[in-house]
């Protein structure tokens, strides 16, 4: 059986190329309807976008995804180059100015190598081909741990929503309980009209049955309470089988609604109070269910 997996999700891992300088990588998700991937790479590393993207769709189906890659810093370390060659020349223009204009003045080489070009530090580039090797490493431990966040939160839905269908299958036991009561009440309430309609005169059976059975009919909800029984054990077996489980259960609920829908729209009345509450507690509970099956991958 699969894991159930959660589309909201986040996960780092760090390394070391060989040289010694560090890298990063971070991963995080969101709900979406479909596999939604922005990949982040440092400049001059766009050609590994393409092993990232792939490597990211073989792991994970759908979901609004941002991979980063990040690369470490490393100025501190750079090497330092000195233009002996453009030093002197500012040095040699700074003494004939000054014999020219007849100052008496020391350079100040301080202020000699602030001059542009005098100083530069040079790092050495990292080209695509030196990283890829550690990075693609690196992923694997990545959706490792992304993977497992998202199935720590899918088994805690999956958990909420068996309890949800658990709810209401209760709901659909007490609906059709009930149903029964108000078939009873309705019959007798239909007498007393009956008769208070014909001024007090008795009813026959026949009539009274003929009258009883259109109202029953018409507010028999049987039908429904069947197709919701059949579409709860459905969810569950599915939520069970694991996998890629969001659009087939969200496609339940939206029967399953419909089904309550019905029976609210049969439970007008006095005698039907309660099974009106009954069907607004279900659609309560079929909302939430949907909100939570919207982060299911």
């Amino acid at each position: 059986m699969s894991a159930v997996l959660s589309m909201t999700g986040f996960a780092s891992v760090d390394g070391n190329l060989d040289g010694g300088r560090g890298f990063g990588l971070t991963m995080k998700a969101v709900n979406h309807r479909h596999l939604d991937l922005s990949v982040r790479v440092p400049m001059g590393m766009d050609a590994l976008e393409p092993t990232l993207r792939k490597t990211v769709k073989a792991a994970v189906r759908r979901g609004h995804v941002e991979l980063t890659l990040m690369l470490e810093k490393i100025s501190a370390s750079a090497a330092i180059e000195l233009d002996e060659v453009l030093l002197e020349a500012y040095v040699m223009a700074f003494l004939q100015a000054a014999e020219q204009f007849g100052v008496k003045q020391d350079p100040d080489l301080n202020g000699l190598l602030r001059m542009p070009g005098v100083m530069s530090a040079s790092v050495k580039a990292v080209n695509a081909g030196e990283i890829e090797g550690p990075v693609t490493a690196a992923m694997s431990l990545l959706l490792e741990r992304f993977n497992a966040a998202r199935e720590a939160e899918g088994a805690a839905l999956a958990a909420d929503l068996r309890a949800g269908m658990k709810t209401l299958s209760a709901l659909a036991d007490e609906a059709r309980v009930l149903r029964e009561g108000v078939a009873a009440a309705e019959f007798a309430r239909l007498r007393a009209k009956l008769e208070e309609l014909l001024d007090s005169s008795p009813v026959t059976e026949e009539r009274l049955v003929s009258e009883a059975a259109m109202i029953t009919a018409r507010g028999d909800v049987e039908e429904e309470l069947v197709r919701l029984r059949t579409h709860i054990d459905r969810f569950t077996e599915i939520l069970d089988g694991g996998g890629e489980v969001g659009r087939q259960l969200d496609f339940l609920l939206q029967e399953m609604n419909r089904e309550a829908n019905t029976l609210l729209s049969k439970s007008g009345g006095t005698t039907g109070l309660r099974l009106t509450d009954v069907g607004l507690e279900m659609k309560v509970g079929l909302e939430r269910a949907r909100e939570q099956v919207q982060n299911l991958e």
